[in-house]
């Protein structure tokens, strides 16, 4: 173990007992760490213990390792070199104001939700960030990346990126959760990585549209390439590398996102194109469509920087306007015709 991974130390704290925070608990035991998972409820927490299993969110992952949930923060967070902050998008503040300042003063936080706040636009590590004692001085990264909780639970394949820029850090963060099946990368262009785990949510609801209205395989590898474009062009205006969106927290999350069976997003966009209400799709469901909060916040954060998302508005306007699924099909595709890359960028100059 080299020196940064001694002072990580060997106890890592999750907050947030649903699948994905599980599943990271999950992960981490598996890597002979001594886990905290922490859990809004006490009730959850009991359970988790008694079953050896988050039967209301993982149900059939028996929770192997050292592994204790608790509703208690200083009990979450006491001794840990490590935390990995899984919850709800639009809950975050709410919790990290109420457990960082239980937080040791060499806590290395990692952000595994994915997101933009409503409101304020911040991404997740920003929040955390404006929440720490200390403010910037603190460790923060982004973990993102294909990566549905339940085929990590099971143990399948998995490649994610930390976005970090205390790269030391990074790297230390990278050996200590890596496994043969769990394959971490790094790169310092954390907005990247965030910006890119938060658009494609939205996206996702809109391949799930397309599959729904039926609109067939070429639809949808049309749209695939257009939204990564989209997703691109509004990254890199916000600061981010461009390459960092053909990587795994961009290009890869949305194929998954988008195609996959196990994605909530997805399905929400399925139920649209079938003809339900976005209430009805939702009445009753306990996980979260991160897509539904951040067609919000992106529209917001659009219409604040000027920068136009027309995927990305139509599929808000269709989730909390009542637009026609079909008719905002219509208008995307009888837009104005352009090129698909222009000349001046080809000869590698970025056009005006």
């Amino acid at each position: 173990m080299n020196s940064d991974n001694r002072k990580l130390g060997k106890k890592v704290a999750v907050i947030g007992a649903g699948a994905w925070g599980t599943t990271l608990a999950l992960h981490a035991a598996r890597q002979g760490l001594k886990v905290t998972l922490w859990a809004r409820s006490a009730e959850t927490a009991k359970n988790i213990n008694a079953d050896g299993e988050n039967r209301a969110f993982l149900p059939g992952a028996a929770l192997a390792g050292d592994i204790t949930a608790t509703p208690d923060a200083a009990t979450a967070l006491e001794g840990a070199g490590v935390v990995i902050w899984a919850v709800p998008s639009h809950g975050l503040r709410d919790v990290a104001r109420a457990l960082l300042p239980r937080a040791g003063d060499g806590t290395v936080h990692v952000s595994a939700t994915k997101g933009i706040e409503d409101g304020t636009f911040m991404t997740m590590t920003n929040v955390l960030l404006s929440e720490t004692p200390g403010g910037i001085s603190a460790k923060v990264g982004q973990l993102s990346g294909p990566s549905f909780a339940k085929e990590v639970a099971l143990g399948l394949p998995t490649a994610v990126t930390l976005g970090m820029e205390d790269t030391g850090t990074a790297a230390a963060i990278q050996t200590l959760l890596s496994s043969p099946t769990f394959r971490i990368y790094t790169t310092p262009d954390v907005l990247g990585v965030e910006l890119g785990g938060a658009l494609k949510n939205v996206y996702a609801i809109a391949a799930g549209i397309c599959d729904g209205l039926e609109l067939g395989l070429n639809a949808r590898a049309a749209f695939l390439t257009r939204a990564l474009s989209e997703m691109t062009r509004f990254a890199v205006a916000m600061g981010a590398h461009p390459l960092t969106l053909s990587g795994l927290s961009g290009m890869g999350d949305l194929i998954l996102t988008a195609t996959g069976e196990l994605s909530r997003n997805r399905r929400v966009g399925l139920g649209i194109g079938a003809g339900e209400s976005l209430g009805e799709i939702l009445k009753g469901r306990r996980d979260v469509a991160e897509g539904v909060k951040n067609a919000k916040s992106l529209m917001g954060l659009s219409k604040k920087t000027g920068f136009e998302t027309p995927t990305a508005t139509e599929v808000y306007r269709v989730l909390y306007e009542g637009k026609n699924p079909k008719q905002a099909m219509v208008e995307l595709l009888t837009r104005k015709l352009k090129t698909e890359i222009n000349r001046e960028i080809l000869e590698g100059v970025v056009a005006k």
